[in-house]
This record gives C-alpha cells, structure tokens and sequence, in this order.
C-alpha cells in the first residue's frame, strides 16, 4: 500500500512537465518572424511632414537628361625629346664664367658659360701662319706661271706650286670652321688679338632645368655642362585600356588636374594614339598637347584626365540624391500604403541602382528594381533618410533632426 502511494505522485510530475514543454514550443516559433519583420524594415523608412521640412527633403521624378559621358585616366606630363637640350662642349676647358642658374628662362644661342683653354690660341696661330704660307704660295705659283707662258720654266715646278697652293687653302679652309664651330670668327684673329675663352650657347629657348657645373671644372667633350627644357612643347601621356580605345579620336579635347595639386583644371587635345601596348600595363599611349596657359606645370608630373565623350539622352537624378549603403548604391522613392490612414507621416523605400556617367550636377542610373511609373524620388535630403533608417537604436539620435523621444514613464 505504501509503494502505490509513492508512485502515483511521479506520473503526475511528468504529466506536469510534458504539458509545460507543449505550452512553450509556440513562443520559439514565434522568433523567425519577429527577425523577418526587421528585415523588411530595413529597406525604409518614415518622416512626419515637420520632419520633411526641417531637414529641406524635396520630391522629384526621374528625369532624362542629356549628359556627356566622361573616361577617366591616369597619366603623366612629358615634353619631347626634340624640345630638351643636354648642353656640352665640343672642346676641352676649364668653366671661366658660368651665367645662368636652375629656373632661369634662356634663348636659343644666349651664352650660358665661358670656358677657356691655352690650346684655343694654337689654332688661331696655325690660323695666321696658313695665311702667310698661302701669300708665299700664290706668289710662287704665279711666278711658275709665267715662266711656263715664256717657256723659261719647267711644267713640273708649275704643277707643284698649284698642288702647295691648294693644300693650303684646303687646311685653312678647315681651320676656318674649326674656328667657327668654337664661336670665333676667323676675320676677328690678327696678331695682336687673340681670344683665350669660348662661349658656350644653348641650342633651344627654355628653362634651365639642371646645372652639372660650377666656376673652375674642368669639362671635355661627354660632360654635361646644363639642361634646358623648353615647356611650350608640353603634352601629356595617358594610359587606356583595350576596351576604351573605341571611344577615344583624334582632336579629342581632354580635361586633366595634377594628382597631387587638383585646385586648376587644364586642357589638352589628343595628337597620337598609340598602336601598340605597353608591355608592362597591357594599356595603348595616348598623346595630347597641353593648350592655353602652362604655368605650374613641369615634365615627370602626375596627371588625372577626364576625357570628354558623346553626349547622350538617359534617365538621370540629381547626384547628392544618390547614396551609398554597404557598397550599394540607392535611391528613397515614395511608397505609398493603401491602408496607411497617418497623412502625417510619409514612407520611403530604398531603390537599388547603378551609377553611370556624371554632368551638370546629375548622374545616370539604371534601376536594379522597377519602380511604377511616375514614382516619386527624393531628389535632395537622401542622406537624412538613410541616416534614420540605419539609425536602429533611437530614432531621435537621427543628425540635425530632433525626432520626439518616447516617453520611458507608463500612465
């Protein structure tokens, strides 16, 4: 009697506790759903007509405009080779005079230095004995010519006075130009003035961009005395992929920055375009002189270009009416409930698009989801609503817009 006693209480402890375990499985069924309605609020949310106002959110339409779509591209600035010049010396010297400094703008033939040398003047005295050899040698030949006409000389002595005759003129001939190539005019040599230093000139007008030398170097022939580098010329080199090669002509107007400085924009107008690739980038050269004005800049400086392309008809908003969103790019359109009964507040869902070419303030977008037609979008005050509807802890904290706070007292 004593054992069923016992017994009967443990049935009805488990009969308990299975009925306990029933009553509590449709509250954890209950969680999904609570998850999948946050979910489908992310994608808006909702401002009062004051809060519309006070952050100047304004409604539009998806516009087509006609924008010109742009090319973007990384390059550099470069003047050709045949408008830079390495300045040497033909003639070995010691630097006299030197007379520019880096930045200092020179003119073809002005005179950068002056280099002097003792064995300047041993061309000039080889200059001078040529001339008095030359007086003897005509005299003699002349003399053997009228002995020849009187029959009174030998035709050899003759032919030999023409041959002397000859080869001097042929030296001092040479002299002449050695004389000039140094930037002496063989006229201006006489006994009593002969010049100890040559000038050394620029070939091209520019910009002194480097000076190798300084007042008692010794320079030959290979020394590089000054580089000038002559701006006038400047174009820059763009790089462009394959697949943007079609879009690109000649005469094509290009608009670039510095990289490094972008406060001016400048011009340029393509030239060339390359037909091979560049080995390292897989990328075609793109050549363009730089017009107008190019104060500020210098060869070797990193360029950002906009090129200009076709203008074309596309469904377009205004840029700032664009935001991004976890690497996504949306828009807010006005979503209207059909048993919404609040006309004071307005709902707004967020549209995915994608972003094509910007101008005058708008950007084309091409909608990842259709929208009805005539759908209204906010066209400024996008970044207000985004900012509220990630703001998921207090809808108050939303920036520049004092939303009311719920009230934590119960009545």
């Amino acid at each position: 009697m004593n054992r069923s006693i016992f017994i009967i209480p443990l049935f009805s402890l488990g009969f308990l506790l299975s009925c306990g375990n029933r009553s509590n499985a449709p509250e954890e069924s209950k969680e999904p759903e609570r998850a999948e309605t946050s979910d489908n609020a992310d994608s808006g949310t909702s401002l009062t007509r004051e809060q519309m106002k006070s952050i100047g959110l304004e409604l539009g339409f998806i516009e087509e405009k006609q924008l010109t779509a742009t090319l973007k591209a990384n390059g550099f600035l470069k003047v050709p080779n045949q408008n830079k010049a390495g300045i040497t010396s033909l003639y070995s010297g010691t630097i006299k005079t030197l007379l520019v400094q880096e930045g200092d703008r020179v003119r073809k033939g002005q005179t950068i230095a002056t280099l002097t040398n003792p064995q300047f003047i041993e061309l000039q005295e080889e200059l001078l004995t040529l001339n008095s050899k030359m007086a003897l040698a005509d005299l003699e030949y002349k003399r053997q010519q009228e002995l020849n006409e009187g029959n009174a000389g030998a035709l050899k002595n003759l032919q030999q006075a023409a041959a002397e005759s000859a080869n001097l003129r042929a030296r001092m001939g040479s002299v002449k130009q050695q004389l000039q190539i140094m930037g002496i005019q063989p006229g201006s040599v006489s006994n009593g003035h002969l010049i100890t230093t040559i000038n050394i000139k620029s070939p091209i007008s520019g910009t002194v961009s480097n000076v190798q030398v300084q007042i008692g170097t010794f320079i030959n022939g290979s020394t590089l005395v000054a580089e000038v580098v002559d701006n006038s010329q400047l174009h820059l080199d763009l790089f462009i992929y394959e697949k943007d090669l079609p879009k690109l002509r000649d005469k094509q107007v290009i608009h670039f920055i510095l990289t490094n400085n972008p406060g001016r924009e400048y011009d340029a107008v393509i030239y060339s375009i390359g037909t091979a690739f560049e080995n390292s980038t897989k990328s075609i050269p793109i050549h363009a002189k730089v017009k107008g004005d190019k104060t500020g800049l210098i060869e070797g400086m990193n360029i950002t270009a906009i090129v200009s392309l076709d203008k074309a008809t596309v469904p377009a908003i205004p840029t700032d009416a664009i935001v991004n969103y976890e690497g996504q790019d949306y828009i807010f359109i006005e979503e209207r409930m059909a048993n919404d009964g609040d006309s004071s507040s307005v709902k707004f869902k967020k549209v995915p698009v994608a972003k094509g070419a910007s101008d005058i303030g708008y950007t084309e977008i091409t909608l990842l989801h259709q929208i009805p037609g005539h759908t209204k979008v906010v066209v400024k005050g996008a970044f207000f609503i985004l900012a509220k509807m990630t703001n998921k802890s207090d809808s108050a904290d939303f920036p520049f817009v004092a939303f009311p706070r719920p009230s934590l007292v119960r009545e």
